[in-house]
């Protein structure tokens, strides 16, 4: 779901913010309902706890509504929507020179990142590969989330790693790969080589516009986070799925990408994924650069 926001400088009469608040604050409550039940019940997820672990934003942050910058809340508080905000005559608005100002090294570095990405053409030959260099060479008691069984052996695993070959250009990802798996690998990312090396098609790229998204929050509508929030979880299972570990009884049939059926079913996940990213991308480029205008 996404949502068309109004223009730069529009003011927003009470019922009509109230009701954005109201439904991003549902739609939250309802994405967020499973990892909260767990985490009372003390209970790990191989898959969703990834949402909350690697990822850093609080579910409580998550739900907290932000309109966007260079929109106005007629009738609202300001120090109840946070410490960015300020009173104008016709209401409560983001300070967003404010933010930009204390922010700027960061919101630079961003957007070159997601406009270097943007404008790369998408691969789609990993296969998922990354996820199996986690593992590879690695004992059932040495793997990451080793509660749940391989569901192939270590020696398959290594085989079709060795066969397949490693293309991963995300730094991220390539910085879990187990020591041996290294060197298999196309290329070797690095922090610095960054924005030379992501491009639209990478799972993990598209993933970490959620990430993208909340560091930029309150300068970007909330429903815009949630929205990356949304595809990260649904491109996290496809992850997963295409990973060794058995997770069917979690209801994660396996993509068996060392298969070629399988390579064909998890390209075509990623070109969707790629597709839905690369909206999510421009929508954050473009509340980028509305966010510039707006200081002129």
């Amino acid at each position: 779901m996404t949502t068309a926001l109004p223009a730069l400088g529009t003011v927003l009469e009470p019922t009509t913010w109230q009701a954005r608040r109201r439904a991003h604050q549902e739609r939250v409550d309802t994405l967020l309902a499973p990892h909260l039940a767990r985490r009372r019940n003390g209970e790990k997820h191989p898959v969703q706890d990834f949402l909350f672990t690697y990822y850093s934003y609080r579910p409580a942050r998550l739900r907290r509504w932000h309109p966007g910058a260079g929109l106005v809340l007629r009738g609202a508080d300001p120090t109840e929507l946070g410490p960015d905000y300020r009173a104008s005559t016709a209401g409560a608005t983001l300070d967003t020179p404010a933010v930009r100002a204390r922010r700027a090294a960061s919101i630079a570095w961003t957007r070159t990142l997601l406009a270097a990405t943007a404008g790369r053409p998408a691969q789609f030959g990993c296969f998922g590969m990354h996820e199996w260099a986690m593992v590879y060479r690695q004992t059932q008691a040495e793997i990451r989330h080793n509660a749940w069984s391989l569901r192939l052996s270590p020696q398959r695993i290594a085989t079709t790693v060795e066969e397949r070959g490693v293309r991963c250009s995300h730094f991220d990802a390539y910085r879990f790969f187990t020591p041996p798996a290294r060197p298999l690998n196309l290329l070797q990312p690095t922090r610095d080589s960054q924005h030379d090396l992501e491009q639209p098609g990478c799972l993990h790229a598209n993933m970490d516009l959620y990430k993208w998204a909340y560091k930029l929050s309150p300068l970007v509508a909330s429903e815009l986070v949630a929205d990356c929030f949304e595809l990260a979880g649904e491109i996290r299972a496809l992850d997963m799925r295409a990973s060794p570990y058995d997770l069917a009884a979690l209801g994660y049939p396996p993509v068996r990408v060392e298969t070629a059926q399988g390579r064909v079913e998890y390209a075509t996940a990623q070109r969707g994924f790629a597709e839905r990213a690369t909206r999510l991308r421009t929508r954050l480029l473009d509340a980028l650069d509305g966010c510039a205008d707006s200081d002129q």
